[in-house]
């Protein structure tokens, strides 16, 4: 085990916009994985939306990362595919479903060119139903597949000696990493039809 100072640097981030659809599923795994887990101080947990080239410095810091995210791999919806390392700028960029994908691509060439992207990278993709509906909640495939992605990331930080710890009670609601009307629990209420 290393000393908690020689503790490889980890970031787990969530990519996506929660305004369409299941596109948002990246932020909607690391918002519920932040609610659930605690981490270590080595782990930075982070829901990068769609911030593209400005989530650069947050890669220059990290050893390791694991990205959720919404990505068309030619599965059937709802379907999980974890992939490492130098096979993720192939997906994160093959079949584009928004504008962040493009723009995560960018993040990792930028990092690689800076020689600071992390070691290991592990992406979490999740196969999308829905990318059209505009304002409208996941999918119910792509929803129950929220608890699945974060299995695997727990998985994975505990390969890389920094496992999270369940919270003995979800965080309050002032402590999450979305609030207020974008939260999971009250967007998803509204974007319900009526």
């Amino acid at each position: 085990m290393l000393n908690p100072k020689d503790k490889k640097r980890i970031l787990v981030l969530g990519i996506g916009n929660i305004l369409w659809a299941d596109e948002g599923f990246g932020v909607r795994a690391v918002e519920e994985f932040h609610r659930l887990y605690a981490v270590a101080d080595n782990v930075t947990v982070l829901d990068g939306g769609t911030q593209g080239l400005y989530l650069v410095s947050f890669l220059e810091r990290a050893d390791c990362l694991i990205v959720f995210d919404a990505i068309d791999y030619g599965l059937l919806p709802g379907q999980l595919k974890l992939v490492r390392d130098d096979e993720v700028p192939k997906f994160t960029g093959a079949k584009k479903v928004s504008l962040h994908q493009t723009g995560f691509q960018e993040v990792l060439s930028a990092a690689d060119l800076l020689g600071r992207r992390p070691r290991e990278i592990a992406l979490i993709g999740c196969q999308p139903l829905d990318l059209e509906n505009w304002g409208g909640p996941l999918t119910a495939p792509v929803r129950l597949q929220i608890a699945p992605a974060i299995k695997l990331a727990c998985e994975l930080l505990e390969q890389w000696d920094s496992p999270a710890r369940p919270r003995s009670a979800p965080l309050a609601a002032s402590e999450r990493l979305l609030a207020n009307n974008i939260d999971h629990a009250n967007y998803e209420m509204r974007a319900q039809p009526i």
